[in-house]
């Protein structure tokens, strides 16, 4: 089976492309690893102020992806202090 997790970031303060980049890339460096699952920015990357990355893993146990994903999902509106949340999607298939 295979679980994604779409995280929806808002970074208000960016002023550029550049600055975001610098932002987010500690977030997906820190989720790889830390929770062991693929991180990347999937959309929004030419918008300065938004990203959405999404996490992915695989696993034979749903109930193991879904535990891990929203495991994801909390520590990112704990931990992450550039900005905000907007939304977190998870999908398992």
């Amino acid at each position: 089976m295979l679980a994604t997790l779409t995280i929806h970031l808002h970074l208000p303060l960016c002023a550029s492309l550049k600055e975001k980049r610098g932002r987010i890339k500690p977030l997906i460096s820190r989720l790889h690893r830390e929770f062991n699952v693929s991180v990347a920015e999937m959309d929004l990357q030419d918008k300065w102020t938004e990203s959405i990355i999404a996490c992915a893993m695989v696993n034979s146990d749903a109930v193991t992806l879904q535990q891990s994903m929203q495991t994801i999902a909390k520590w990112v509106e704990a931990n992450w202090t550039d900005g905000d949340v907007w939304d977190t999607k998870i999908e398992i298939i």
